[in-house]
């Protein structure tokens, strides 16, 4: 049981050369981080029967109040709820913040099975709240149903 950064040995069909105009930024961005390997940007855990899960961009960090955060990591602990089927995580322009608090999508599971409730925000919030802090608790949260 191990997490880390994804990162693949070997060339493989279709796999990017470069950047069109900016060779330069390839190299740096995908075979230089870790050097004999093309370092795809993702996260991954691998179990200890050999199964790999990604868990989301390396890149992706937003800023809520000062704090630097990783959209996976919100992500990781949302999904954990009985009612989230996936999600996704984003910040958004804020006029004096300049960045704001996220923003959650969450595509639901079963509808029939009760599981969105009006107060869902609420439980997903709190959620964060003991897994992660308060701060990370998003201000708006968007239901998307399948």
């Amino acid at each position: 049981n191990i997490s880390g950064a994804l990162c693949i040995s070997q060339a493989w069909p279709g796999m990017a050369r470069t950047i069109y105009n900016d060779h330069k930024r390839f190299l740096e961005t995908y075979l230089t981080p870790y050097p004999g390997f093309f370092f795809t940007g993702d996260g991954a855990y691998r179990t200890s029967e050999g199964y790999y899960q990604l868990t989301g961009r390396l890149d992706d960090i937003i800023n809520i109040s000062g704090h630097r955060l990783g959209t996976a990591e919100v992500e990781d602990v949302v999904n954990h709820h009985v009612a989230v089927a996936e999600s996704a995580v984003i910040s958004y322009p804020h006029e004096l913040k300049g960045e704001g608090k996220m923003l959650t999508f969450l595509p639901l599971k079963c509808l029939s099975q009760g599981y969105c409730t009006a107060t869902l925000p609420a439980e997903l919030r709190e959620l964060i709240s003991q897994k992660i802090a308060k701060y990370a608790a998003p201000e708006y949260v968007q239901v998307m149903h399948r």
